[in-house]
């Protein structure tokens, strides 16, 4: 899996049809198609600070991207 930038994680989510999402209850953060109720769609600019604030970054591999520590 390779690291990629925000911006291409999310030109892909968005190819994909995927939004940001929250776990409710939770810090926790994943890609969503919406349609999960453990899950609020939040804005991207809310994603990438999530993202930030706990030290996790965007890997990729073969279109598939996973969220992990950086």
């Amino acid at each position: 899996m390779e690291k990629i930038d925000f911006a291409k994680a999310k030109k892909i989510a968005l190819t994909k049809g995927l939004k940001p999402g929250k776990v409710k209850g939770t810090e926790g953060v994943q890609f969503t198609k919406g349609s999960n109720n453990r899950l609020d769609v939040i804005s991207w600019e809310e994603f990438e600070a999530a993202l930030s604030k706990r030290g996790l970054a965007i890997y990729e591999s073969g279109g598939w991207m996973k969220i992990m520590k950086a």
